[in-house]
């Protein structure tokens, strides 16, 4: 079968997260990706955990279908197998920190001097220029600086996303605009420089609470799992033990939640509630009205009555609870994937195509595939052995 990237080679100077999570993506579109490690460990994220099996949590999800390529980059002769590499190359993406890249001679002008065609993604907390360029970056930085701490958590506590979400938006941006930059190159032939910049892509997804606050306006509340400015739309507790979270958008919607699901129809003219600024106002003496009534029913008895009201509904779902979702199992999402740790289950990429299935190959060891491309490019046994003497792979 064949994919959108097949026949693309992607080289990647990743580690942890949003370099890993942009190759990942080309990979499962069919791309060749060698993921450059450092010789001994690899990537530092394959050591953040040992809950898969013995393996990272993080660098499972992250690097299946990948080539594992083991090189001290400050060894020429490593460097050299770099260079290789990259001259038949049709996408180098790198987040090494800052400054590093351009130091090994990896800088886009230079490449591209020489490989006018090759794409370079360089994905970096800040950018490449500007006064914050030599600052180092980590997820949780990038969340405080892009002001998503300032709009997530409670009233009285600020609370950081659950997930590396600066690192995935850098990491989609990356991804994206390869795609892009891979389309623009069947056009015109030349390949371009890539600059993604971990605060600019977190604050393009800040792009609502930023125009609510626009010109110096207050800016939304902390407001914990519920929304700062629609009301009801949160999580609220239910007789069972368990939270049902709901979204009221419009008044239509809120007759019938006051009907149907509070069985309270005249609620819904009461003046404190008849639109949603004055909810919004008083959620407060909403909210304990919702909760007295959601008491005496359970989970399941609530989102009855909020599908028969064609109100939006979710369950407080748990990670147990989305490894075992039946709209998952019923959509056939899950596959399986070999791993240094055996085969484990892993979810199918977002997007189900009629033309082409995603590739879905092996999670990489430490330096698996050195010898193999080591030969690709001409290397004998005796020039392998003398390399891993000296440590350079």
């Amino acid at each position: 079968m064949t994919r959108p990237l097949d026949g693309i080679t992607v080289i990647s100077l990743e580690h942890a997260i949003a370099a890993p999570f942009c190759t990942r993506q080309l990979a499962d579109l069919g791309a060749r990706v060698i993921k450059v490690e450092r010789p001994g460990a690899g990537d530092f994220a394959r050591a953040y955990d040992q809950r898969v099996n013995g393996e990272a949590s993080h660098f499972v999800w992250v690097n299946r279908s990948k080539e594992s390529l083991t090189l001290d980059l400050k060894q020429p002769a490593a460097l050299e197998i770099l260079m290789e590499l990259i001259s038949s190359a049709d996408v180098l993406v790198q987040n090494l920190a800052p400054g590093a890249a351009a130091r090994m001679g990896l800088g886009s002008d230079t490449l591209q001097a020489k490989y006018p065609s090759l794409i370079v993604c360089d994905i970096s907390g800040y950018g490449e220029d500007g006064p914050y360029r030599d600052k180092k970056a980590y997820d949780l930085l990038i969340q405080s600086e892009a002001g998503f701490l300032s709009i997530t958590g409670t009233p009285d506590d600020p609370c950081k996303s659950g997930i590396s979400i600066a690192d995935i938006a850098a990491g989609m941006y990356a991804y994206t605009s390869i795609l892009a930059a891979l389309l623009q190159r069947g056009k015109t032939g030349k390949g371009s420089h890539i600059d993604v910049s971990m605060l600019e892509a977190l604050g393009e997804w800040m792009g609502f609470p930023m125009y609510y606050a626009y010109q110096g306006a207050t800016q939304p509340p902390r407001s914990a799992a519920s929304h700062a400015t629609i009301f009801p739309y949160g999580p609220f507790p239910v007789g069972d033990g368990g939270t049902v979270m709901l979204g009221l958008q419009n008044e239509r919607e809120w007759r019938a939640f006051c009907g149907h699901v509070l069985a309270q129809p005249d609620l819904a003219e009461n003046p404190s509630f008849d639109c949603n600024a004055r909810r919004n106002e008083n959620r407060q003496a909403l909210r304990a009205i919702i909760v007295e009534t959601f008491k005496t029913l359970s989970t399941q008895q609530v989102q009855e009555r909020l599908d028969a009201a064609q109100i939006a509904n979710a369950r407080m779902n748990d990670m147990a609870g989305l490894w075992n979702h039946v709209q998952l199992q019923a959509r056939q999402r899950w596959r399986e994937v070999e791993s240094p740790a055996g085969v484990i289950p892993a979810l199918l990429p977002p997007g189900r195509h009629s033309a082409f299935e995603y590739r879905m190959d092996p999670i990489p060891a430490v330096g698996e595939h050195s010898e193999a491309i080591l030969r690709s490019l001409g290397r004998t046994d005796a020039d392998i052995e003398a390399l891993r003497a000296a440590g350079a792979i």
